[in-house]
């Protein structure tokens, strides 16, 4: 082979070593993480898929806006647009609103949290106890301690049966026991309060640092608030001062709280009567009498009336 051969052979080694070379070299370079901007989607060309639109679509049909709070709003603080939101719900509570107008610039009387579904009982005047009996009704409160108290295991919404012990003592012969007052509604222990009479949480659910506090003056409360009738209000005072009260506390089977939202009336009143006619005996017997001196006795005899003249007779 001659050396013409050779050289040209030669050369094209070298040009294929060049090729190789490059190849590898273009193989081994990292790829560019950023398209070209000629090539790179915009977002204008994004398109929903038609399942999520019709997905998004039938959540928010059939809904109706109601008005809520969106911040915690003082007592006798106007209401602003920034203290207000629209919640798109299946089924408005009752007396809620719909729009923000109806009530801005209006004034609550207590303290409303946020997330409040605000309705016409958000305006209303009255302190919780007020908002949680009816017109017929009054809040009495009555000092308790374990053993009056049912243990201290009452909660608002039982219901109790008022048993009176008189003992036995110069002034009442016998010792009785009878029940006072049937069926009264627990309003409140201590600070813990129940519900309205529209369903609603007569204050709000205490903040997470409040709530040990909260249940300590729970767990040690001295008092417990009764719904009593009026007709049987001045009949439990007296009940409270002449003898010893338990409070027996009534199965919730009975669904007695289920019938006073339903508004039948608790209790039979006529029964009751019936029931504590020797106590109505023993008030009577120890009324209080006037101090000799201090009401002058009637005159005695027959006044006989002759013109202007006055005069007595005896028979």
């Amino acid at each position: 082979m001659n050396s013409r051969v050779l050289m040209v052979f030669a050369v094209l080694l070298f040009i294929g070593a060049g090729v190789a070379g490059y190849w590898g070299v273009s193989l081994s370079r990292p790829a560019d993480e950023n398209p070209p901007l000629e090539t790179a989607v915009q977002p204008a060309e994004v398109r929903e898929p038609e399942p999520v639109r019709r997905i998004v679509s039938a959540a928010t049909e059939g809904r109706v806006p109601v008005v809520v709070l969106a911040r915690e709003v003082k007592a006798l603080t106007p209401i602003m647009a920034d203290d207000l939101a629209v919640e798109q719900l299946r089924i408005a509570p009752p007396d809620s609103f719909g729009d923000i107008e109806t009530v801005l610039r209006r004034t609550a009387w207590r303290d409303l949290p946020a997330g409040t579904v605000l309705s016409n009982a958000s305006f209303d005047m009255g302190g919780p106890l007020a908002r949680m009996i009816r017109a017929h009704e009054r809040a009495l409160a009555l000092e308790v301690d374990e053993v009056v108290g049912g243990g201290g295991h009452l909660k608002p919404g039982d219901y109790v049966d008022v048993l009176l012990y008189l003992r036995e003592d110069d002034k009442n012969r016998d010792r009785t026991v009878q029940v006072v007052v049937p069926a009264m509604r627990v309003l409140s222990v201590g600070a813990e309060l129940g519900a309205t009479n529209n369903g609603e949480a007569a204050l709000p659910p205490p903040a997470a640092d409040d709530k040990p506090a909260r249940q300590t003056r729970q767990d040690n409360a001295r008092t417990v608030v009764l719904a009593i009738p009026e007709a049987l209000l001045t009949r439990f005072m007296l009940a409270t001062q002449v003898g010893t009260l338990r409070l027996a506390v009534r199965s919730a089977d009975e669904k007695l709280l289920a019938d006073y939202y339903a508004g039948k009336a608790f209790p039979d009143l006529d029964t009751i009567g019936q029931q504590l006619f020797q106590f109505e005996k023993f008030a009577l017997r120890n009324a209080a009498r006037p101090q000799p001196g201090l009401v002058p006795p009637p005159p005695a005899g027959i006044p006989v009336y002759r013109g202007n003249n006055v005069s007595r007779h005896s028979p």
